[in-house]
């Protein structure tokens, strides 16, 4: 007996689930449709024309049709080429031509120095530090930071205001890292020196102060200024520093800073504990530091030395590379032949100390 809703004699026969099912698979899209040569008439076309319900469609405007949606869609494509092809080719240009790219992979000079002892005349002036420093060059210094001022800051043709004042200002730390941080005038630390240099110098640092040299390279006191800890001490009430700052744009990419800057110090023998202080002495340190930055080297915060050129007295010469300035205190003198000539006829010659005289009229005058 047959089911509810099929017919009384069956199935078609070879038309499994009825012959509404042959056309279940065939899909009628719009492009199927617009590609089709019979295209039905309009309800409104119809009533005007009632013999025929279809139109034939030329092969030829279907072709031309089907051939207008491809030119449109390929220049679609050929745009969003060429948009790609300018941005990428914006990016490298500006890239190149940029002048604020960090300038990756440049050779970093070593640094050059050289330090000269400035032996006394006679025997080492001393007393009270306060009243040696009345009667010195340094009575109009400022004390400490406030004696290391920044010049004027323009731009220049490559380096705006602002990276002419991080260049002064990244100099000025520099100096009061290597020159009044006590830790480091102490011996007992490098580090707020060593942070602030390129890292293609550390090598040549960390070389200086672990096998010092009498090269031009390798002496410590051409990084900073440093005092045995366990001959000498600081004494008053800090130290008196006077000077200059200036800049100069060297290349297109870089900037140079110029130091020169005195430094006195007052001293005592580490071993006087007596308050308060009589015996001080003073000592006189001028650096001449050449220092360069390049744009990288200012979004870092460091900073390479070009030149170190220091002289430091009263202090004995020597031919020996100091690891520290060995100063003359109160009441000491240099050797007799101190320093000792130098025969220019003589070849071979080793060790041979490069030094000079401290004028009378660079230490305290005699008390009234």
């Amino acid at each position: 007996m047959a089911g509810r809703g099929d017919p009384p004699e069956g199935e078609p026969e070879g038309l499994p689930g009825g012959g509404d099912d042959e056309y279940r698979s065939v899909v009628f899209d719009e492009s199927f449709i617009r590609a089709a040569r019979l295209q039905e008439l309009s309800a409104r076309e119809r009533m005007a024309d009632h013999a025929h319900a279809v139109r034939r469609v030329p092969p030829a405007a279907s072709r031309r049709r089907r051939a207008a949606r491809i030119r449109h869609g390929s220049r679609r494509l050929l745009l969003l080429f060429l948009v790609v092809v300018l941005a990428f080719g914006t990016a490298i240009y500006l890239g190149v031509r940029s002048p604020y790219r960090p300038q990756l992979g440049r050779a970093v000079d070593q640094l050059r120095m050289t330090v000269i002892p400035l032996v006394p005349t006679g025997r080492v002036p001393g007393g009270a530090p306060d009243d040696l420093i009345q009667r010195s060059p340094a009575a109009q210094f400022r004390v400490g930071a406030s004696g290391i001022t920044l010049p004027a800051v323009r731009s220049t043709e490559n380096f705006s205001q602002g990276q002419v004042l991080a260049a002064l200002t990244t100099a000025k730390e520099y100096l009061v890292a290597s020159s009044l941080d006590p830790d480091v005038l102490a011996g007992r630390s490098v580090r707020p020196v060593r942070l602030l240099l390129a890292q293609q110098q550390l090598a040549q640092f960390d070389r200086s102060f672990a096998a010092p040299a009498d090269d031009g390279r390798h002496a410590p006191v051409g990084w900073l200024v440093r005092f045995d800890a366990g001959k000498v001490a600081q004494a008053g009430s800090g130290v008196r520093v006077q000077g200059t700052l200036r800049y100069e744009e060297t290349t297109a990419g870089t900037l140079e800073v110029f130091s020169d800057h005195v430094f006195v110090y007052a001293l005592r023998p580490a071993a006087a504990t007596a308050l308060p202080v009589r015996d001080a002495s003073l000592f006189t340190v001028r650096r001449g530091l050449r220092l360069r930055f390049d744009r990288d080297a200012l979004q870092t915060h460091r900073v390479e030395l070009l030149l170190s050129e220091v002289q430091a007295g009263p202090q004995a010469c020597s031919a020996q590379p100091p690891r520290t300035l060995r100063p003359l205190l109160a009441g000491e003198q240099a050797k007799p032949g101190d320093p000792a000539g130098t025969d220019p006829y003589r070849t071979g010659q080793a060790g041979i100390a490069l030094c000079g005289a401290l004028s009378r009229k660079a230490q305290p005058s005699p008390a009234v």
